[in-house]
């Protein structure tokens, strides 16, 4: 079964050191909270807000060790007042036997700040 896990963080400036480095530790959370190993992701979309333009954060994805053969994609959130700036988001679908409740979605930084609802209390 495929199930969708989402994710969220924020950068304190638009650097690629920033970027690439705040993409990764996402990308590895949702992996660990989920026991997701590479072989079990179908695909990763990742989006950013239009304010983020420095690095593609599908480079931090592709550099993690074992994930160099994940699809990984690249696209801009739309554009909307008052939305939080400097912010990555991450859709990673992968192959699992867990209950759509049993998923974590991980949101980190002023991420959080978006789903309050869906963080997890063990982390």
């Amino acid at each position: 079964m495929m199930r969708g896990i989402r994710g969220a963080t924020t950068v304190t400036e638009d650097s690629p050191q920033h970027i690439l480095e705040e993409t990764e530790k996402l990308i590895l959370t949702m992996a660990r909270e989920n026991n997701i190993e590479p072989e079990d992701v179908a695909s990763v979309i990742v989006s950013t807000t239009t304010d983020i333009h420095a690095a593609f954060p599908a480079k931090a994805v592709r550099s993690i060790p074992k994930w160099t053969y994940v699809p990984v994609m690249c696209t801009h959130e739309m554009d909307v007042p008052g939305a939080i700036t400097l912010c990555i988001r991450v859709l990673m679908h992968v192959n699992t036997d867990r209950a759509q409740r049993d998923i974590q979605h991980i949101y980190l930084n002023e991420a959080m700040k978006l789903r309050p609802d869906l963080i997890s209390t063990k982390m």
